[in-house]
């Protein structure tokens, strides 16, 4: 069957992920290969001290993005995109958007972005005895309970951005497990009820006296069937009409849940890092932490299983900046370079520098650091005066810089807890560039690192696969179904630690970290 009678007879899976800088759509085929992709491009806006989306930006970009993705049907294939097998929608994981009893959205959606919790997930999780970080969606809550924000008394209900869209879609409020593992402590199955105890008491102390369970979405397990695309979500999706409602949708799930299926990585003992605008390593465990870690975050699979999240702000975007300056540098002097040529020039160029960057630092705190206790971001860069300072050293010193936090949050996991991985699966951005990003990150962690040729497609095919899933798991388990179905037969490529280059990194890290002095200096 042609992929043109495919999408006539509905034999696709759609998946939606609003990420940082990029809404992204792809429609895969029963094969679940990509068959067609739409995007649009966005950007969060620090606004009265928040990193935000509008709600327009929000609304405006899913339709646009989904408009781009039927235009390419169309051009590609042409044929209307009407209908799809399923289709689920996936986000930034983390946030905070309360809602009244009428739907309203009484604050600027707050972001993971943001790291203006400090006091209520510093109380949280010495309450609990667990980790609860300031991205969280009940530190942001009780932050603002805690510092008496007006519209607390007005809240009927809090969500996430994937759980919005999914109201939107479908009318019904809930989340996949593994998102709401990023709102609330989870246990495999729901949200965990010796912590709703705690939470319920600490909310009546401060004066808020409303069960938890009332505020917080529902909880759904990957492949759980119910919800479908309602005639009102397929107008707010596809203004032109031409989008059908019924369409099964599967629970919406956050970027780190789709990470973990666009990995193959939901099995105990599997890991991955996704690297974009911010970068988190992900390892699945085969038994509970022994301690409680600011740098370590305890979420789970889509399929509730317990993963060890390492997450930091910050990856890409000063990369990107600079990526920028030197595009511009070229068509000033009259050589305009193509994007992809650009970076791939760059990050060639990288590889070309002395492992540990030649006395050449930079840090690309664009947002606030939790990992690295830097409470402001400040793009720095420094250099000793013996350095050597050229493109390939600078430009390799970005590359690290990307990577710095992630490894100083992995060592704990690693060398406290006695964890391993056999290797971490890499997806997104920075991982485009074969035998750059994933060489130096495989000889910081000194565990290979493997790309698929899909890691460029990232979480909007995860939430594709997830999509499936409902829809053809035939009583299997989602890593059984990922292995049987989807993985067996997917190319990939490893990069293996070299020592050189993880001597080299240990040496960079040394100088990287002494200059986290200045670094919060300056950011004061």
């Amino acid at each position: 069957m042609s992929i043109k009678e495919k999408i006539e007879k509905g034999r696709t899976y759609l998946g939606i992920e609003l990420g940082s800088t990029r809404i992204k759509a792809v429609l895969i085929d029963d094969s679940f290969s990509p068959v067609a992709e739409g995007s649009h491009t966005w950007e969060n806006r620090l606004e009265n001290g928040y990193w935000t989306y509008s709600l327009d930006d929000i609304q405006n970009g899913i339709r646009s993005c989904f408009a781009s993705l039927a235009e390419e049907v169309l051009q590609k294939y042409g044929v209307t995109l009407k209908t799809v097998g399923a289709m689920g929608v996936s986000a930034m994981m983390h946030g905070y958007m309360p809602f009244d009893r009428d739907g309203e959205l009484l604050v600027s959606f707050r972001t993971w972005r943001n790291a203006t919790t400090a006091r209520a997930a510093a109380e949280l999780t010495e309450a609990f005895g667990f980790n609860i970080p300031q991205r969280w969606s009940i530190a942001h809550l009780y932050e603002a309970i805690l510092g008496g924000e007006k519209h607390i008394s007005q809240i009927s209900c809090i969500n996430t951005l994937a759980g919005y869209i999914h109201l939107l879609l479908t009318g019904e409020r809930a989340v996949g497990i593994g998102e709401a593992s990023g709102i609330f402590p989870t246990d495999g199955q729901g949200y965990d009820p010796k912590y709703v105890t705690i939470m319920n008491k600490k909310l009546k102390e401060a004066g808020f006296d409303r069960d938890i369970l009332d505020i917080l979405p529902a909880v759904r397990a990957a492949g759980e069937k119910g919800a479908v695309l309602s005639e009102e979500g397929a107008r707010f999706l596809d203004p032109t009409g031409n989008l059908e409602a019924g369409i099964p949708v599967c629970p919406p799930e956050g970027d780190a849940g789709t990470g973990m299926v666009a990995t193959n990585s939901v099995l105990p003992g599997t890991g991955n890092i996704s690297a974009g605008t911010s970068i988190f390593a992900m390892l699945v465990l085969d038994r509970p932490l022994r301690g409680v870690y600011p740098e370590i975050d305890v979420v789970a699979t889509p399929d509730g299983k317990p993963v060890a999240m390492v997450h930091c702000n910050n990856c890409c975007c000063e990369i990107d900046a600079w990526a920028g300056v030197f595009g511009e540098f070229a068509r000033a002097a009259g050589f305009p370079m193509d994007t992809s040529a650009l970076y791939e020039l760059l990050f060639r160029k990288a590889m070309e520098g002395e492992s540990d960057c030649g006395g050449v630092f930079a840090y690309n705190f664009l947002s606030a650091e939790p990992v690295a206790r830097i409470e402001n971001g400040r793009p720095m860069y420094f250099r000793t005066p013996e350095s050597r300072m050229n493109l390939a050293n600078f430009m390799r010193a970005q590359l690290c810089s990307a990577v710095a936090t992630l490894r100083s949050g992995m060592d704990i996991l690693f060398e406290k807890e006695g964890f391993s991985a056999k290797r971490f699966m890499g997806h997104g951005g920075l991982f485009k560039t074969e035998n750059a990003a994933d060489v130096i990150l495989a000889s910081a962690l000194r565990t290979p690192v493997s790309v698929m040729k899909t890691a460029g497609e990232g979480g909007a095919w995860g939430m594709s696969l997830l999509a499936a899933y409902m829809m053809c798991s035939e009583g299997k388990t989602l890593a059984d179904w990922l292995d049987t179905q989807v993985f067996a037969a997917m190319g990939e490529k490893t990069a293996q630690p070299d020592s050189d280059i993880a001597d080299g990194f240990d040496r960079f890290a040394r100088g990287y970290s002494d200059g986290l002095k200045a670094q919060r200096a300056f950011a004061e």
